[in-house]
């Protein structure tokens, strides 16, 4: 819960934008346009590219445990502030310090998940935590339904007071935070051997306190040598030119889930009230199903990652992604559907997108060595989601201010087009990552 809360704030602040996108064009005090709203999340995208850059370069050298304070307080403060805004640039500049906050958690979370987790069960516990972002959205939903019903709260103030719900809930994380461990591959990489060997003594007890027996682990003869911070350098050599085949399918999967996800769900809210006239305060009802979906995907695909394999679920996730948002695409330029049967709609397909994003997450964070795991992390996610998702609210608020159903087809296109290419780079290039120590897939650069 304490690592998964980073995707659950994210996934509270996404959908609170979204769902308050009706509250926000019409505010008295703000009165954006739907293209305003869109370039307002773009803002909280680029704010988490940002973030997670810079907090990532720190991760590796201050460690997993002294972040998550860190970028956990800087989310609280911001998405407190949101809820003063007066204008297009107050309201963007508070979302920007939001994400960067959210972005920078990226970085320190994947890293520990990673290294405290054992090999057989590292797939399926990443894609779960990584999937609990849609518990978020579900939480958001449900204090939309309350915040935004005009007999409850003036228009004007309900949005303002949905983004302090994510304030609350992070501080109470603050606490809980402080029963994660740090990770002990990190303490022992930076000459903490004795800090490191309290932690794993302290989890062995609890496991045989638990009634289980744990057999002696025969010693190892590798050892690290002691060396400095990397350099930019190190994570140029490691990235382009020890594992560059590595980088380039990190890379896809990363631009083509953000590109997927941040187009269709940033502009959620709108399109259902534009084309199918769905009052603002009862989309919430809406995100509920959709959200059921997009967690019930990990926990259920997520333990054949470890059994079938990395490379086939990957295929199956992302090439089931395409075909069924082009197959609603389709449907919806048609008019086909309605509000209803395109929320199931959405909810198969996110059953399966939901999986295949923490796939990338997962990927991109085992498949790279322990000194530059965080800052790895962070550079696909930049990557991915500054050339895959900055643009891609702003785009489709576009698409659908043009209030062309097939115009937005066009979007769907685009999206689908560039899942499929993932699953097809994953047939020549992916690796079988499934119940390999993090040492076997990546040796540390400091290894003898």
């Amino acid at each position: 819960m304490a690592l998964g809360i980073t995707w659950i704030l994210d996934g509270l602040e996404v959908t609170i934008a979204g769902l308050v996108a009706e509250g926000v064009r019409s505010s008295a005090s703000l009165g954006l346009s739907a293209s305003d709203v869109g370039l307002a999340n773009s803002a909280y995208l680029a704010g988490a590219v940002i973030g997670a850059l810079f907090f990532g370069w720190l991760a590796d050298r201050w460690g997993r445990k002294r972040l998550f304070s860190l970028t956990l307080g800087l989310y609280l403060v911001a998405t407190a502030a949101t809820a003063f805004t007066w204008d297009l640039p107050s309201f963007a500049l508070a979302r920007a310090l939001t994400g960067a906050g959210i972005g920078g958690e990226y970085s320190a979370i994947n890293s520990a998940i990673q290294e405290l987790i054992p090999a057989r069960r590292r797939g399926w516990t990443d894609l779960a935590i990584n999937g609990s972002f849609w518990v978020g959205a579900a939480l958001a939903s449900l204090m939309s339904i309350i915040l935004l019903d005009p007999a409850h709260f003036a228009p004007d103030i309900g949005w303002r007071l949905a983004f302090f719900g994510g304030a609350v809930i992070g501080g109470v994380i603050l606490w809980l935070r402080r029963f994660v461990p740090e990770s002990p591959r990190w303490l022992a990489l930076h000459g903490r051997e004795a800090e490191a060997e309290a932690i794993m003594a302290r989890i062995e007890a609890q496991v045989e306190a638990g009634g289980h027996r744990l057999e002696p682990v025969p010693g190892s003869a590798v050892r690290l040598r002691k060396r400095g911070a990397p350099t930019l350098a190190d994570v140029a050599t490691a990235l382009l030119r020890t594992y560059p085949k590595r980088t380039v399918w990190c890379l896809s999967l990363m631009i083509a889930q953000a590109f997927f996800y941040n187009a269709i769900f940033f502009s959620y809210a709108m399109l259902l009230t534009d084309f199918y006239d769905v009052p603002g305060a009862d989309v919430g009802w809406y995100i509920l199903p959709f959200a059921a979906g997009n967690v019930l995907g990990p926990l259920l695909l997520g333990r054949f990652f470890d059994t079938l394999g990395r490379r086939p679920m990957i295929m199956l996730t992302y090439g089931a992604s395409a075909l069924l948002l082009l197959g609603t695409g389709f449907a919806f330029s048609a008019g086909l559907l309605d509000a209803t049967t395109q929320t199931l709609c959405w909810s198969v397909t996110f059953f399966f997108a939901s999986a295949a994003a923490s796939a990338a997450y997962l990927t991109a964070a085992e498949s790279f060595p322990l000194e530059i795991r965080a800052l790895a992390i962070a550079i696909f996610y930049a990557l991915g989601t500054g050339l895959g998702g900055v643009a891609a609210p702003w785009l489709f608020g576009q698409l659908i201010e043009s209030g062309s159903r097939s115009q937005v087809l066009l979007g769907y296109a685009l999206g689908a087009g560039l899942m499929a290419g993932a699953a097809v780079l994953t047939w020549f290039i992916g690796l079988a990552n499934e119940r390999k120590p993090l040492e076997e897939v990546a040796r540390p650069l400091s290894w003898e």
